[in-house]
């Protein structure tokens, strides 16, 4: 039997609230774009649509991302870490960008001898 590390098999593994860290990068240029996190559902549908789907923490509910603002994620890799406790989605942002603020990336600002700037 294969180890985890070495197993082909995907078997993610949701934490204790059934839901799996996804970090969100620019396939073309390797930006990172955002942190959201999957559930079981978010994941069939984002694997069925071609498109990302999250499971929104805030409002406890499958989250489309783009679905109001047009600013959609087309899937172009998925890849799960060594343990499969968490995912890297390697997407193509169309629209604006990715952050709800109207920003390419979620993270815009850096931490600095403890204030933060913008990038």
């Amino acid at each position: 039997m294969e180890n985890t590390e070495e197993s082909l098999m995907f078997e993610p593994r949701f934490d204790a609230n059934g839901l799996l860290p996804t970090v969100v990068q620019d396939a073309e240029t390797g930006e990172v774009l955002m942190l959201a996190y999957m559930n079981r559902e978010s994941l069939a549908e984002t694997l069925q649509r071609g498109e990302m789907v999250y499971y929104s923490r805030s409002r406890q509910k499958l989250w489309h991302k783009g679905e109001t603002s047009g600013c959609v994620q087309k899937v172009v890799l998925l890849a799960v870490d060594c343990d499969q406790d968490a995912l890297l989605a390697k997407v193509r942002q169309c629209g604006e960008g990715a952050c709800h603020t109207g920003r390419k990336s979620c993270f815009y600002r850096a931490l600095e001898g403890g204030c933060l700037r913008f990038l």
